[in-house]
Order: structure tokens, then sequence, then C-alpha cells
């Protein structure tokens, strides 16, 4: 196995673990996200790269989690962000588990081949990074999604909120890999 067919591999058990929360999920509280509003969604992100980001610099938790959930909340609620900008909010849960859980694997495989492309283009930089960096950009592509919020969509030549929403899937990944 060469080091690309390694990194999908480990790229794909990892999302396969977000997956499998996701779903036990969707079981406890049904599709309950699809009542997120994009600017509550981008804050949902937020605080969970700030936990990380504390966890980091403090190596102190008061409940017990460590950053390895948080990252695999980074994925999910990147991938729930992702429906979100195609579906829009509702007022109640308008979708099956099984259809919330199609939407997922769609964007789940979208990230996955960004993945592919971008880690061919970056010949796997993402491997001599550390976890630390993975947490700086995740929460400056968030900053970039709040900002992007604020401007109501109008930017002149940024990538929209799903290129960041991608990029934050991707990065959360690779720091469960590292983990």
């Amino acid at each position: 196995m060469d080091r690309f067919e390694r990194t999908n591999a480990q790229f794909e058990a990892a999302l396969a673990e977000c997956r499998s929360i996701f779903s036990s999920k969707l079981h406890d509280y049904r599709a309950s996200w699809r009542i997120l509003r994009p600017s509550s969604l981008t804050d949902q992100l937020f605080i969970k790269a700030k936990r990380i980001r504390q966890l980091e610099l403090t190596g102190e938790t008061l409940v017990g989690e460590g950053i390895r959930p948080e990252f695999v909340a980074l994925v999910n609620y990147g991938i729930v962000g992702l429906i979100q900008l195609e579906r829009g909010f509702v007022d109640t849960v308008d979708i099956s588990a099984e259809e919330a859980l199609q939407l997922y694997d769609h964007y789940a495989h979208e990230a996955l081949e960004l993945m592919k492309r971008k880690n061919h283009d970056y010949n796997e930089a993402w491997r001599d990074m550390r976890v630390s960096s993975y947490t700086d950009l995740i929460l400056t592509k968030i900053e970039r999604i709040k900002e992007i919020e604020n401007l109501g969509g109008a930017t002149l030549v940024s990538e929209g909120i799903d290129a960041n929403l991608m990029d934050i899937i991707n990065y959360s990944v690779f720091g469960l890999i590292k983990l």
C-alpha cells in the first residue's frame, strides 16, 4: 500500500467512526440539527474548536472528554453545515434518519474526494503538521465563515462557506488520524 492509499484508508476509517456517532445521535435526537440557522451552526463549530484549543493549551478538562470527541463533532457539524447550505433551516425536523444518513454519506464522500485531490497536490504535507496547526486553521476557517455570513455571502474573491466547511472537515479528520 503506497502512502496515498494509506491516507485514503485512514481517512475512510475516521469518517466511519464519525458516521457511527452521527447515526447514534440520529437515533437519540432525530435530525434536530435541521432547526439550526447558519449562524448558530457556525457558533457550534466555534465552541468545539475553541475547546480543542483550550485543551491543547492547558491539558486540563473538567468534563472528562478529550480532544478526539471534539474533532469528531467538528466533522459531523461540518457535514451538517453542508446539508443546511443545501436544504436551509426549518422549524421542525423534516427528514428521516435514513435521509439524513444518505445526505451525510454524500458530503462525506465529497470531503474524501477533495482530500484525495489536495493530498496529491500538497504531497502529504498534512503528515508533517502539528495537530495544533489543524486547530488554528479550523478556527481561521470559522472566522472566515462568520465574515461571509456577516457580508450576506457577498464576497469579492473568496471561496464560499461550503469550501471552508470542507476544509474544516478535512483538517478535523487529519486531527483524528494523527491522534
